[in-house]
């Protein structure tokens, strides 16, 4: 394998295990702001239950959370010099302000809001507010990332100098139109992941409702209509702004575009869109497709006409423009990894309507199958491969280049690492990775068998004050 090849697994491999747990602590955040505000305006001690149980599960995604971004952005600097050196000026803001702001304020309120439950010098409005803050400042975070990845996919105010790109607006990165098209699906998409896992761990623990108290039994129901509602809002946003991206990729990008929906040649008017295809990637031909007609021009222009360029289109114009070089992507992957995104958000939204009919007040069938739950719990898993293979498509389809139509992929590598480095980094990342997701699951599923009653049944009054080691003074 070459250095290449070896940089660019490990970087796939570093972001999609911390890309499992940036939305989901931003998600689970929000729907535990959520419980406290109930808890705040209806008194209901239900909530706070709720609350402090579900706290403990965000804080732990966001631990190995933080554990794993620090582990990606030592990469830029050890795989990755050369592009850090090229867009090292337009990088530089965007990630200062995230880690010396946001992720600061995240911090910080995140630890105020841990290590005040039941201290009588705050106030439930006042300690509600900083888990809202937590919410706002992961939502902060996020923003300035997707800036900088944004000027990955679209490069706006920059000038090259002496073979680097220099900044010259830094309005024009906030103002980027991929960076509102990726922060409100990146952070829909999170909600709808929030929503999903509570009640998809919820729904699980409910499988064995003959295991439990009456009143934990409640909470977990509870909880399976406050995420279903989340999930719901969230996955109807999230393919909303889909549906405006992938209009915005025609234009911006449009060999992604033609390589997502697996055509070499240009559609024709009107232009059919493939359900099922395989690609004969050597040979830049379709070897197979199931197709059905108009479609692709609706979605793509919203009416039943409109053709669409096909790959060896996008790619002469590439050569014209840029230069001779293989600007075909690995085809098949995001044909497949598209849809199955697709396919995720979809069975999503269509769960949480189905779930929420099912649990409504006057007929919870819901809770009397054990079939019907089984699906509400496997959909845990959805958005996570909705995120993974979401992501896979907007980096790889951008290939062959770090930052579009500037600088490539062969160009952005360290001159100086060596394929048994890279060989045995990528090992100790595997291995370090294996051990961390080990680590959340048993941990995470600890907590579900402990369940929302557990403080209260061990006579724990608050789950963060007792391992304060100052709460009662210096002496």
């Amino acid at each position: 394998m070459t250095i290449e090849t070896l940089a660019r697994f490990q970087f796939a491999m570093t972001t999609v295990f911390h890309f499992f747990f940036v939305p989901f602590t931003i998600g689970t955040c929000l729907v535990v702001a959520i419980m406290e505000t109930m808890y705040v305006i209806t008194k209901n001690e239900e909530y706070k239950k709720l609350t402090k149980f579900w706290g403990n599960i965000m804080l732990l995604s966001f631990a190995v959370g933080v554990v794993t971004g620090i582990i990606q952005e030592f990469q830029f600097g050890m795989n990755w010099s050369d592009y850090s050196r090229f867009v090292g000026d337009i990088f530089g803001a965007p990630l200062a302000i995230e880690a010396l702001l946001a992720f600061f304020m995240e911090s910080t309120f995140l630890g105020l809001w841990m290590f005040t439950w039941d201290n009588k010098k705050i106030s439930k409005k006042l300690h509600v507010t900083f888990i809202w803050l937590v919410v706002f400042g992961s939502l902060m975070s996020a923003m300035w990332i997707l800036t900088a990845n944004s000027f990955m996919q679209h490069p706006v105010g920059y000038e090259v100098v002496n073979g680097r790109a220099q900044m010259t607006d830094f309005l024009a990165l906030v103002k980027n139109p991929q960076f509102f098209y990726e922060f409100t699906h990146v952070i829909f998409g999170a909600i709808t992941m929030g929503g999903t896992v509570v009640a998809g761990m919820s729904a699980f623990r409910l499988l064995k409702s003959e295991q439990l108290k009456d009143t934990t039994v409640e909470l977990y129901k509870k909880s399976v209509r406050i995420g279903l509602v989340v999930a719901l809002l969230g996955s109807i946003s999230v393919m909303g702004v889909g549906d405006l991206q992938m209009k915005a990729l025609i234009h911006d990008q449009p060999m992604k575009f033609a390589a997502m929906e697996g055509d070499y040649e240009d559609s024709g008017d009107p232009a059919a869109w493939s359900v099922v295809a395989w690609a004969n990637e050597a040979e830049h031909k379709q070897v197979f497709g199931i197709k059905i007609p108009y479609m692709l021009s609706v979605l793509s222009y919203g009416k039943p006409s409109g053709s669409v360029k096909g790959m060896d289109t996008a790619n002469k114009e590439l050569v014209a423009k840029y230069g001779k070089d293989n600007y075909y992507p690995m085809v098949n992957l995001l044909f497949y990894g598209f849809r199955t995104m697709a396919a995720m958000g979809t069975a999503i939204m269509g769960v949480s309507v189905l779930g929420l009919f099912l649990t409504r007040k006057k007929k919870p069938i819901l809770y009397k199958h054990k079939w019907m739950l089984w699906i509400v719990a496997l959909t845990t898993f959805a958005p996570f491969l909705a995120n993974t293979f979401g992501w896979i498509v907007t980096e790889q389809g951008r290939y062959p280049w770090t930052v579009y139509g500037l600088f490539k992929i062969k160009d952005s590598v360290s001159p100086n690492v060596s394929v048994a480095s890279l060989f045995v980094s990528n090992t100790v990342y595997f291995l370090l990775f294996g051990g961390l997701a080990v680590m959340m699951i048993s941990l995470t599923i600890r907590e579900l068998k402990k369940g929302p009653e557990y403080e209260d049944e061990h006579g724990h009054h608050g789950a963060y004050t007792s391992i304060d080691p100052f709460e009662k003074g210096a002496y």
